[in-house]
């Protein structure tokens, strides 16, 4: 399955670097202009005090689908469409009375990515998704806390061009988690526009 997905997004990636010749990857990009740019724009000495994305983590609540097996393997099939990494699925780690909850029942979808992986998914986040969302103006740049993770939220998994819209059987958003190698916020913010993030303007 993981291998499928990999190839699928590979398939798309060569799709994209025929059809339009200037194109880059990110990962490419962040290592071979980014980051030096960076360095000389925050003034740090050393380039590995360079500010960097350590792991996205992408995650979805199941809610009231949890007892229905077919929308959560829908929920896994989207989540990995939408990453390119096989998703999995979190399940309660004990009984809770008060939500009808029982240990080992699913609770939620989850992927962790990194490297090659983490950045492609944010070319296409930033580039195709993002311009997607209804009535969005960009992201809060006020969002970082004190360890360096940003949070972002999607409402709708249908901005994804991945999710073919007849096929969605429960509309549901994400969150998606950022951490960086930095505390310091205002290096944060600049590693996230020069990587192309659209900020709320002031």
């Amino acid at each position: 399955m993981i291998d499928k997905i990999g190839e699928s997004c590979k398939v798309r990636f060569k799709d994209l670097e025929r059809d339009v010749k200037v194109y880059v990857p990110l990962w490419k990009r962040f290592f071979e202009k980014i980051r030096p740019s960076l360095k000389e724009k925050l003034g740090l000495k050393n380039i590995m005090s360079v500010p960097r994305l350590v792991k996205v983590t992408v995650n979805r609540g199941i809610g009231d689908v949890s007892g229905d097996k077919h929308k959560v393997d829908v929920m896994v099939k989207e989540l990995s469409d939408i990453t390119c990494q096989k998703a999995v699925v979190v399940k309660a780690r004990k009984d809770i009375s008060n939500f009808k909850l029982r240990k080992g029942n699913p609770v939620g979808v989850m992927v962790t990515l990194r490297g090659e992986r983490m950045y492609n998914f944010l070319d296409r986040l930033i580039n195709l998704a993002l311009p997607r969302v209804r009535d969005f103006r960009g992201i809060k740049r006020d969002a970082f806390d004190k360890t360096g993770v940003y949070n972002l939220g999607i409402k709708d998994q249908t901005v994804f061009l991945e999710i073919k819209y007849d096929e969605v059987v429960h509309i549901l958003g994400m969150n998606i988690t950022f951490q960086t190698s930095s505390r310091n916020n205002e290096h944060n913010i600049a590693l996230f526009e020069a990587l192309g993030f659209p900020f709320i303007k002031k």
